[in-house]
């Protein structure tokens, strides 16, 4: 792109609002910063700022710089990763992606990895939000459900996550114990407060429990294994999970219809690297172990 760095240094003034601002991220003199601002006018024929007291303020014309400026900046961060990810060796960043509830099996992994591969430095980005691979936003993700379909994207099925009815042993010296899906309806239920969930076993609490026993809902796995762990009620726990929980007990063993199917994500353009092939390796061995 020709005179990119006018751009860029427009876009920074758009963004920051001040020469001394842009100046100090770009590592530049506040001189160079005006005078690309200048010089990126005169050649645009348009105002981009409203110069005052206070600094910078984009015009109209500046705003939709500052859009497509924002954007070819974010491409660049983005191919850095990507470039990144193609080194010869097991070396750099390594950024995983899984929903947060993944963390208590997949950290005790990442951290083993990384301590035989002192050169890697782990990354692990979890939430809901589907980082984006071809973007170079990470290098593998450990999605649930549906098998993905994204182009591009190199797919292997991981584990069945393998899902029970649980509760706290407060809860059972308060409630008891209830004996068939029947009692049921006579208990105490926590789970999400998404009523879109997609999670199997959600669904199938909402179609077979009156939806007057959840007296406890709540956002996201981890405080929702919080609230059964301190006696809100019956909840459902990944096996692996409520077996390294004493104070919680098995209400109903795991069910197909209560798991989750998890599936390894690699871009194509980096799934051969060895970074990542070292990895996916580990992880599946490291696996076996989580599958009862």
């Amino acid at each position: 792109m020709d005179h990119w760095d006018e751009v860029r240094t427009a876009y920074q003034v758009a963004r920051l609002g001040t020469v001394s601002g842009a100046a100090e991220v770009l590592g530049v003199h506040h001189a160079t910063v005006i005078r690309h601002i200048d010089a990126l006018e005169g050649r645009l024929g348009v105002k981009l700022f409203q110069r005052h007291a206070r600094g910078y303020t984009p015009t109209e014309a500046g705003q939709d710089l500052l859009k497509v400026a924002k954007a070819a900046d974010d491409q660049f961060h983005q191919l850095g990763a990507r470039l990144k990810g193609h080194g010869d060796g097991v070396t750099g960043d390594l950024t995983v992606t899984s929903l947060a509830s993944f963390s208590t099996m997949l950290t005790p992994v990442m951290v083993k990895f990384q301590k035989q591969n002192p050169e890697v430095k782990i990354r692990y980005l979890t939430g809901d939000r589907l980082f984006r691979l071809e973007y170079g936003e990470a290098h593998v993700a450990i999605r649930a459900g549906a098998a993905p379909d994204q182009p591009d994207n190199v797919v292997q099925p991981f584990i069945k996550q393998t899902v029970a009815m649980v509760a706290a042993q407060s809860y059972i010296d308060r409630m008891g114990m209830p004996e068939n899906d029947a009692d049921l309806a006579q208990h105490e239920f926590v789970s999400h407060d998404d009523t879109d969930s997609r999670a199997p076993f959600h669904r199938w609490l909402l179609a077979n429990v009156p939806s007057s026993q959840i007296v406890y809902r709540t956002m996201d796995n981890r405080s929702m294994r919080d609230a059964i762990a301190a006696g809100a009620g019956i909840g459902f726990l990944p096996s692996y999970e409520f077996g390294m929980m004493p104070g919680v007990k098995q209400v109903m063993p795991p069910r197909e219809e209560w798991s989750t199917s998890l599936w390894l994500v690699t871009h194509v353009d980096l799934h051969r690297t060895p970074k990542v092939q070292t990895f996916l390796k580990f992880l599946k061995e490291e696996a076996k172990s989580w599958v009862e």
